[in-house]
Formats: structure tokens, C-alpha cells, sequence
């Protein structure tokens, strides 16, 4: 059965199918030997398609793994030194990438994934998928700052989206907030907290979407159960009807930048 190539390429693990249409207009994707085009059709079980001159597989059978990532542990594929990489903790073979990476003294959440689709719907910011952390920041933040949390904060020049902020328990270190958000820029969280004056202590993913980390221990993961999964592409499927706006190319296309940590 013909296919889109960049669909090809996503169900195969390459990444969203906007990161795929990415490779195309790079050139670096082949259909029986001759460069690909943008809304091209192929049939992966007829045709060769490849990537820089690699053939692909065949469509794997699509996993989902949450895992609770601890503190030290790096959340991309790269390996940094000789410190772990989320991979490293998950047992299972085949292709997975982390999806909604954590920068490496945060915790928790982590879902790896060889499904581009759903990669896409759970990090692009049309989609506007939320995203829950327990935040220990230092001192006790007053109303005045909170709010401005709430509000939106200044930081390098963009102002940040309304979030969800509310005061939980008091600890030795400081005080902790509940904080729900759908933005995801790079180290947001913590650039939030030193221009309010409340350096971030820790910070735990609590919940991507509808997935929740639950009471998964560090350093353990868990594959999603069909319910979860059936969740999720019900999300998905909200946000893939006809007539719904297609977010905007990212600049760097296949390469997740971290998130809001």
C-alpha cells in the first residue's frame, strides 16, 4: 500500500513526520535510487527508500515506555562522557527516542517512543500539551510573585505563557509549587524561578498530556497500557482532523531540543 514518504519515515522511527518532510527537502531521502519529493507516495514493501544512502526498515511495531528519570542521567541519545542516557535504562531492543527531554539535574517523566505522530502532538507548541511539575524552589515566593508567574515573566526578551501556579508544602529547602504549563522552551522553569528571585532547587515532571508518572520509582520504567495509549491517540486524533491548523516547521528539524527545565 503507497504511502507519503515522510509518513514512511516517521512510522519507521525517523521522527514526527514534520522532522521526515524536513529530510526530504534536504535531499537526503531516495526512492528506488532517485531523491524524493515532497508528497511523494511509496510502498515500503515494493519500493527501496533510504536516508543518506540507508535503506530503511519496514514499519516497526510502534512502543511506548514511561520511565522516572533521576537526576544525572542525560535525557537524549547522545552520551555525554560516561554518564547514562535515558536509553541506557530501558532494556527493551529497537528504536525508541525520548520525547519531552528533561535537562540533567531535573527528574521524572520521560516517554520513549518510536511513534513520530504522537512525538509531535506532545512537543510541538501548537498542540499545546500540558505539562505538570512538582518545583522546589528556595525562600517562600509571596502572592506578588506567584501571580507573576501566573501572569507570564520576561525572560530574554520574550514573555513567558500563563501557567498554573499553586504553593503545596514547605520544606527544609524552601517551599514546593505545583506548576501546570504548555509551553516548553529550553530551561523555561528554572529561568522563571531566577528572575522571580526563587532559584529552583528541584524539579520533577509529574505528567505529559494525560500520561502520569505515578509512583514509578527513579531509574524504574514501565511500558504504557493499552488504555493509556488509546488516550493519547485520542488526543492525537482531536488535533488531526480536517481543518485543523498544521504547526509551523521547527527550525531544527529530528532534533528535540529540551524542554522547559
Amino acid at each position: 500500500m503507497e504511502e507519503r514518504v515522510q509518513k514512511i519515515l516517521a512510522q519507521a522511527g525517523y521522527g514526527s513526520r514534520r522532522a521526515c518532510e524536513e529530510f526530504i527537502l534536504q535531499g537526503r531521502v531516495t526512492v528506488n535510487g532517485r531523491t524524493a519529493q515532497l508528497g511523494q507516495k511509496a510502498d515500503p514493501r515494493e519500493d527501496r527508500v533510504a536516508v543518506d544512502g540507508n535503506a530503511i526498515s519496514l514499519p516497526e511495531a510502534l512502543t511506548y515506555v514511561a520511565l522516572h528519570k533521576p537526576r544525572g542521567v542525560i535525557s537524549s541519545l547522545a552520551a555525554q562522557g560516561n554518564r547514562q542516557t535515558v536509553r541506557d535504562l530501558v532494556t527493551l531492543p529497537g528504536r525508541l527516542y525520548p520525547v519531552g527531554r528533561l535537562d540533567v539535574e531535573s527528574e521524572g517523566l520521560i516517554l520513549l517512543t518510536n511513534d513520530g505522530a504522537l512525538t509531535e502532538y506532545l512537543t510541538h507548541p501548537r498542540y499545546e500539551s500540558e505539562k505538570e511539575y512538582r518545583v522546589l524552589v528556595r525562600g517562600d515566593p509571596d502572592e506578588d510573585q506567584l501571580n507573576a508567574w501566573r501572569r507570564g515573566v520576561l525572560v530574554e526578551g520574550k514573555r513567558t505563557a500563563p501557567a498554573q501556579v499553586r504553593r503545596e508544602e514547605k520544606a527544609a529547602a524552601g517551599l514546593w509549587l505545583r506548576v501546570t504549563m504548555h509551553e516548553g522552551r529550553k530551561h523555561q522553569i528554572r529561568d522563571i524561578g531566577a528572575a522571580l528571585g526563587l532559584p529552583v532547587r528541584r524539579l520533577i515532571r509529574l505528567r505529559m498530556g494525560s500520561l502520569m508518572l505515578g509512583t514509578l520509582p527513579p531509574g524504574a520504567w514501565r511500558e504504557l497500557r493499552a488504555g493509556e495509549i488509546e488516550t493519547l491517540r485520542e488526543g492525537l486524533a482531536a488535533v488531526s482532523r480536517p481543518g485543523h491548523p498544521r504547526p509551523a516547521k521547527r527550525p531544527r528539524p529530528g532534533r528535540a531540543k529540551p524542554s522547559d527545565e
